[in-house]
């Protein structure tokens, strides 16, 4: 099934502004079906979860209608879905929970890749140095853009506690063989943090079939509010003992929910969740048939523009892409000889073409490639993208290129 991408754009009051929006990989633009379930939670009699009244029992429900939307995203258990402020936040406080519990130290080793953004490295780093374990980087191929598995298995051994992978770089795209990788972490006795926050936005995601023992994304990449999430093996979550305030809940997954929750963002994520199972409307059956479907269409969709703009690019001269990989999302990072990112950022803003430059917090990424602080511009599809947006970045690059 195709995609309707005028229909999907109607539904984008952003959009309205005539910008072309390539910079979906740091923030999605959002739906008013999204915007609305969070000023209806907002606006609604609402209280502490609870079952008395009827605002409690609203708040309850919320929540319960929150992790099973996310539970039929990501194909994992609802009841071991976890929200937090932001992917970040929840890596940071895991990695000082998993040190603690598992009682990581002098000897253990964790595994890091250059392919990945920051918030899938410094958490785990900070974790391990703190205890005295030692950090391992595999190092992504730069010609190519691939992480290959063999590169992870050569930083492997029976004293690896901990492998952190992304699902897709936010930076290049490239989507590693997290199957194998997993598979070869599980081979030395090792968990599995993947990284899912930029291919949750473009792929059907199953925290089951790639075996992650945890897996995290962040739904304002994919048209809902800005928080974190994270899931994981019911039986690893009941192990762990995070920090924790002592009246509250100890059960799973609230022990590592701090706080209050954010009905409102909760709301607005079910809803989300709910938009992208819809854009392939006319397929009946469960939410996750439907998402599976959905997804399988905007597939389609993305990666043609993907081709379009690659090509595109490629007749331009003095244009160089940096996204290789053969497995690769529909994001594109480039330079243009002689033009500094910022430079090139700036241009087509003044077209209304947004395509942001940076490193994007992919650090390490950024400087193995040899962009250093800088990075490159970056642009990333969406379902509200259309062709006739792709040529007029295109139209910006070449003119820009073609100036002395």
């Amino acid at each position: 099934m195709s995609l309707d991408v005028e229909r999907v754009r109607a539904q984008f009051p952003s959009l309205e502004s005539g910008t072309a929006h390539f910079d979906g990989p740091g923030g999605s633009q959002t739906p008013a079906s999204v915007a609305r379930a969070v000023a209806d939670t907002l606006t609604s009699s609402i209280a502490n979860r609870g079952t008395v009244t009827a605002a409690e029992r609203r708040a309850e429900e919320t929540v319960r209608l929150a992790r099973a939307a996310m539970a039929d995203l990501l194909d994992t258990d609802a009841g071991t879905v976890i929200f937090g402020r932001s992917m970040t936040a929840l890596a940071m406080d895991m990695g000082r929970t998993l040190a603690r519990t598992q009682r990581w130290g002098p000897g253990d080793e964790v595994v890091v890749t250059s392919l990945d953004h920051d918030g899938n490295i410094r958490p785990w780093t900070i974790a391990a140095e703190a205890v005295g374990a030692t950090l391992r980087v595999a190092e992504m191929d730069p010609e190519t853009g691939e992480l290959p598995v063999q590169a992870v298995r050569a930083v492997l051994s029976d004293r690896t506690r901990l492998v952190a992978v992304t699902g897709a770089s936010n930076l290049i795209g490239t989507r590693p063989d997290v199957e194998g990788i997993v598979r070869a972490a599980h081979d030395v006795g090792a968990l599995v943090h993947v990284d899912a926050v930029h291919l949750a936005a473009h792929a059907a995601v199953s925290r089951e079939d790639l075996g992650a023992d945890l897996l995290s994304c962040s739904p304002y990449k994919f048209f809902g509010p800005h928080l974190g999430v994270m899931s994981g093996r019911a039986d690893l979550l009941e192990q762990l003992r995070p920090d924790k305030l002592l009246p509250s809940s100890d059960a799973v997954p609230e022990r590592f929910e701090l706080g209050t929750l954010p009905y409102e963002l909760l709301a607005g994520t079910c809803a989300a969740v709910d938009f992208l199972a819809d854009l392939a409307p006319g397929e009946a059956g469960t939410r996750r048939g439907r998402l599976k479907a959905s997804f399988a269409a905007l597939e389609e969709h993305e990666d043609a523009l993907r081709v379009r703009c690659e090509e595109g690019l490629r007749t331009i001269p003095g244009v160089q892409i940096w996204s290789r990989a053969a497995d690769r999302t529909p994001t594109l990072l480039f330079t243009v000889d002689g033009v500094e990112p910022a430079a090139v950022h700036l241009h087509l803003a003044d077209r209304r073409v947004n395509a942001p430059a940076s490193h994007f917090y992919a650090w390490d990424l950024s400087h193995r490639l040899g962009l250093g602080p800088a990075g490159g511009v970056r642009v990333g599809m969406a379902p509200y993208t259309t062709a006739e947006e792709v040529d007029r970045l295109l139209e910006g690059v070449a003119e820009l290129a073609a100036r002395p």
